[in-house]
């Protein structure tokens, strides 16, 4: 019975004692996840949005505005205020738009300089390690990487580059690089595949409308830089569908059908 008792002494005090004591810091927890805007879903291209003035701000100097998004094309020496290089002016001077109409042309697609602004819809799927970006203009897809990867060494040069991208709040800052070289105009001005792309996606405050600049800067061809805006009003219930692109189409044009 003693020993009962003094057992009974001894909880009692530990209870008491641990009201004294100061409570053990608990672990730290993981910061909490950052949410960023979604971008998936089926974009159609609209061309009465207004420029946003919060990306247009982002602009920098010494870039020229060019005004052809969607149908609009420049006329054959206005290149929307671009400045072209020696180089390029001597391209221009050999450009041929009946080229273009050739069978083994035809089919050809641009890269995401002129394909993008074009009058096609765009569908996008997006995750935490990438974006998928699928065109219908001459189906192409580009994937832009979120996880900082760089390319490798021999990462090959195509019409959609290699494109990385990260968060600066809820704009997606976009870089491409590895470009073909390709139109930029449509009208004899060709970028190189040295040209840097950088493209800023943000959405309306409603979330029904995507807007992006993509600027470009390439020293080789252009002597300023130059930037297109670009929105997409959002459609539920659509998807892209293949281009279908018809080589002997091209050559009704090319017979004045």
């Amino acid at each position: 019975m003693r020993i009962l008792c003094l057992i009974a002494v001894a909880v009692l005090a530990a209870c008491s004692s641990q009201g004294s004591v100061a409570p053990t810091a608990s672990a730290p927890q993981p910061a909490a996840a950052t949410t960023h805007p979604d971008f998936s879903g089926f974009w159609n291209l609209d061309t009465k949005t207004p420029r946003d003035p919060a990306l247009m701000a982002l602009v920098p100097a010494n870039t020229a505005f060019m005004d052809d998004t969607g149908p609009v094309e420049f006329p054959a020496g206005n290149y929307g205020g671009l400045i072209p290089t020696p180089a390029a002016q001597a391209a221009i001077k050999k450009w041929n738009p009946r080229d273009q109409l050739k069978p083994e042309n035809a089919c050809r697609p641009p890269s995401i300089v002129y394909a993008l602004q074009g009058p096609f819809p765009i569908e996008l799927f997006q995750s935490d390690v990438f974006i998928i970006m699928k065109l219908e203009y001459y189906d192409l897809v580009r994937i832009i990487f979120l996880d900082g990867r760089k390319p490798e060494t021999d990462f090959p040069h195509s019409m959609t580059g290699f494109s990385s991208g990260h968060w600066e709040g809820s704009t997606l800052v976009v870089e491409t690089t590895h470009l073909e070289a390709a139109t930029l105009t449509n009208n004899g001005l060709d970028h190189s595949e040295n040209i840097k792309v950088v493209e800023r996606f943000r959405l309306s405050p409603d979330g029904k409308v995507l807007m992006v600049t993509q600027e470009y800067e390439d020293p080789a061809m252009i002597e300023n830089r130059g930037v297109r805006f670009i929105a997409w009003r959002k459609q539920a219930g659509q998807h892209v569908y293949p281009y279908e692109c018809d080589p002997g189409f091209a050559g009704n044009y090319k017979a004045g059908k």
